[in-house]
């Protein structure tokens, strides 16, 4: 009897908060959603870190011909996350295809780790609006952290079928569910990169 009152209970609870009948097999597991959300916060972090307090001078400084700076590096981060996510929910707009899986090349983690490789360059959108998609860095950093605050939010809740909606993208053929590891990972690569401008015996100091 006891046992059953503690059913219900919990039945009307879950339904009160809007778990009930909500995740289903063909959902992401809770081991997939918890990594995703952690890399998403993780990446958001790291990036305003790595930038907060820099001088004009410091933001805009090159350590070589031909070299990003640090603040083309939050205009490219930004950009291709907003262009990413464009990517995402026009696939989930789609049709489930999971006969397109067998083109999907990579695991998660050899995803991860090609995106983190610095010989893996791709060109795309996000390197043709560079410059056009935002007119300061501040509204770049805000656009990146408003957006990775919402996907953190999404990644946590959504019980659409992640893994049978597939796409093919510069980097080849994904999941949605990659989609989210390709956001963290392109941007960890990248913030990277940042901190290595900042070592540069030229970078200045203010």
């Amino acid at each position: 009897m006891r046992r059953s009152k503690y059913g219900y209970l919990l039945l009307a609870l879950l339904v009160i908060t809007g778990l009930a009948g909500t995740i289903t097999s063909t959902t992401i597991s809770g081991k997939e959603r918890k990594f995703a959300a952690s890399s998403l916060k993780d990446t958001k972090n790291d990036v305003l870190r790595t930038v907060k307090d820099l001088s004009q001078a410091q933001l805009e400084f090159k350590a070589g011909h031909g070299k990003y700076s640090i603040k083309e590096y939050v205009y490219h981060i930004a950009s291709s996350e907003k262009h990413l996510w464009e990517a995402f929910q026009a696939a989930l707009k789609q049709a489930p295809n999971p006969e397109k899986r067998s083109e999907i090349k990579l695991t998660d983690e050899q995803l991860i780790e090609v995106m983190e490789e610095r010989n893996c360059k791709v060109t795309s959108q996000a390197d043709e609006q560079l410059n056009t998609r935002y007119k300061t860095l501040d509204e770049a950093l805000e656009a990146f952290k408003t957006d990775l605050t919402n996907h953190i939010k999404y990644i946590k809740g959504t019980t659409e079928d992640l893994r049978n909606h597939v796409v093919n993208t510069p980097f080849g053929w994904v999941d949605c569910y990659q989609i989210c590891l390709l956001i963290s990972s392109h941007s960890e690569r990248h913030t990277e990169q940042i901190v290595e401008i900042k070592t540069d015996p030229k970078f200045p100091s203010r």
